[in-house]
């Protein structure tokens, strides 16, 4: 049955599927588990750079910069309308996309293939983002995030239930407002990687003593 719709772009299927916007959101689910953009490069290029062009028409227009949510609702549009167009192809892009408004409280916005958008507190968007996902839920809290080494412990933790090398397939950046952003190095990200672990090996063992 696939095959009579999925060609089409704009025809739904008897069943209510796009089945080109499925085959996009296919794709992001193959790429790896980030915080940030992933899935087909060349598509993230194309959406980045249609993001900065508009991000510095509406400075030069009203001469504010834009809120992270209306550049998350460009994007999120732009994403839509080629869910629409003949002979153009959904992006096959999912975007987390963080920043600082005004008011000085950090904003995160999730993407996907379709064009919809939603705000989080934590996400996560790729290869395995379900069980990251689950993990988020039961740990985060107010306190979790409290500075930023128990925000970085947070998110270690998070992507160690996926990653099974340790540090060494992990990115960490962290943003603050009005600083640039902070690209952690192998060797830092590696001392948190077994910071992580001896902190969870001694939560076990204080909750195997309780047990016993």
């Amino acid at each position: 049955m696939a095959s009579q719709y999925d060609r089409a772009i704009t025809v739904f299927s008897p069943d209510g599927h796009l089945f080109q916007v499925e085959y996009a959101q296919e794709a992001v689910q193959k790429g790896s588990t980030v915080v940030g953009i992933r899935g087909l490069t060349a598509d993230a290029r194309v959406v980045i750079s249609r993001a900065r062009v508009e991000c510095q028409s509406h400075k030069l227009t009203v001469e504010d910069p834009v809120t992270v949510e209306y550049i998350t609702r460009f994007i999120a549009t732009l994403k839509q309308k080629y869910t629409q167009s003949n002979g153009r192809r959904p992006f096959g892009i999912s975007a987390l996309i963080v920043g600082f408004d005004d008011d000085g409280i950090p904003r995160l916005y999730q993407t996907d293939p379709s064009g919809t958008y939603h705000a989080w507190k934590a996400n996560a968007i790729g290869r395995s983002a379900k069980t990251v996902q689950e993990f988020l839920e039961k740990n985060y809290t107010e306190d979790a995030i409290a500075n930023d080494s128990e925000a970085i412990k947070l998110a270690i933790r998070a992507l160690l239930e996926v990653v099974q090398s340790g540090g060494k397939n992990i990115e960490l950046a962290i943003i603050r407002r009005n600083q640039p952003l902070k690209m952690f190095s192998a060797k830092e990200i590696e001392l948190q990687v077994n910071e992580t672990g001896k902190e969870k090996e001694e939560a076990e063992k204080k909750k195997s003593k309780k047990t016993a």
